[in-house]
């Protein structure tokens, strides 16, 4: 079992050395595959009642292999960091599949096989250590907005409700050895709030310490969430955790994303994280942003000394990796003076 502390002092010395490279798409990777309904079936639930066809976290059961190599193919463009395949990894998600009961394994072999991945390739070169972010999704339910608009009261779930969601992926996930967890795609507060409060109730009980990124979503040009936060409401509803980082992914295209990262980046002591989408989708619902264009866009959050970690979202790709690290490698990452993610 490796040691936490390690870790945790591994990532902090090397996101003080140089800009960390996230990972791009995992759904935009597994379309390639085409899988069919009985690929994702596969043979232990060949015979399962509902249709589990777009269940992703479910291949991580089904066909590992297929997520073992879309990591590998991260790491190979330069990644320093890959995410779980669990974005909708809790009872809540799982839910839609009638799989709830199947939350802790998903998790759990999920960062066993992105671990077994990483692991390779930080010993392959030890001057490059790779690490593992437990990815913790949104869900499919928001805390604080009613899905009604006749019902403008009425809430679908509760704190407590995701509370307990979020803590049984957590748990999960940091069995199986992930070296970060990923609080991310955050387009209403008090979901991420909720999984906050159960990753300090694990932490805890547990008696460790685990490095936690947060990064939100800035939904359209109103320049807020979802549940209506601009940049700095954001910031200062998070900002009371020990963060590594904190940062913006997914809804918008890197050129979109850039004055939401200056002003977080003037804001905040915490390091800074972004993954765009590729640009906005077209008519059809893709991206076509290259990743040499996705890579000017970058270059300029870089120059701009914006960034501690970067990588993509929606519609990237190991191409658009391997181009965003190619950049990163020509600059410093952002400096900040004195963090409470260096202090923790």
């Amino acid at each position: 079992m490796f040691n936490k502390e390690n870790i945790m002092s591994d990532i902090k010395l090397e996101i003080q050395k140089r800009i960390l490279v996230l990972d791009g798409a995992m759904g935009t990777m597994l379309q390639r595959y085409k899988f069919t309904e009985e690929d994702y079936r596969g043979e232990r639930f060949k015979d399962y009642p509902t249709s589990l066809k777009g269940n992703n976290d479910l291949l991580s059961l089904t066909q590992p292999k297929a997520i073992a190599e879309v990591h590998r193919l991260y790491f190979e463009a330069g990644a320093d960091i890959v995410e779980t395949n669990t974005f909708s990894g809790t009872t809540i998600g799982m839910a839609d599949y009638n799989m709830e009961d199947l939350v802790y394994e998903l998790n759990y072999e999920s960062a066993k096989i992105a671990k077994q991945v990483a692991d390779e390739f930080t010993q392959k070169n030890p001057s490059q250590p790779r690490f593992v972010a437990g990815s913790i999704g949104p869900t499919n339910r928001t805390a604080s907005l009613s899905p009604d608009v006749n019902r403008p009261e009425y809430r679908a779930i509760t704190f407590d409700d995701l509370r307990v969601a979020y803590k049984q992926q957590v748990e999960a996930l940091i069995d199986g050895g992930v070296d970060v967890l990923l609080v991310e795609t955050i387009f209403d507060t008090l979901n991420a709030k909720a999984c906050l409060f159960a990753i300090e109730e694990v932490k805890e009980e547990r008696n460790i310490d685990i490095p936690i990124m947060v990064s939100g979503t800035i939904t359209d040009a109103s320049g807020r969430t979802l549940s209506g936060q601009t940049v700095e409401a954001f910031l200062a509803s998070i900002s009371h955790i020990p963060l590594l980082s904190v940062g913006f992914n997914c809804a918008l295209g890197a050129e979109q994303l850039k004055p939401y990262l200056q002003r977080l980046s003037n804001e905040t002591e915490f390091y800074t994280s972004a993954h765009p989408n590729a640009g906005l989708p077209n008519a059809f619902g893709e991206y076509d942003q290259s990743p040499k264009q996705m890579q000017s866009y970058i270059e300029e959050y870089l120059q701009d000394g914006l960034i501690n970690i970067i990588g993509g979202c929606c519609g990237t790709n190991p191409e658009h990796i391997k181009a965003i690290a190619e950049v990163a490698k020509k600059y410093k990452p952002r400096n900040i003076v004195c963090s409470s993610a260096v202090e923790n």
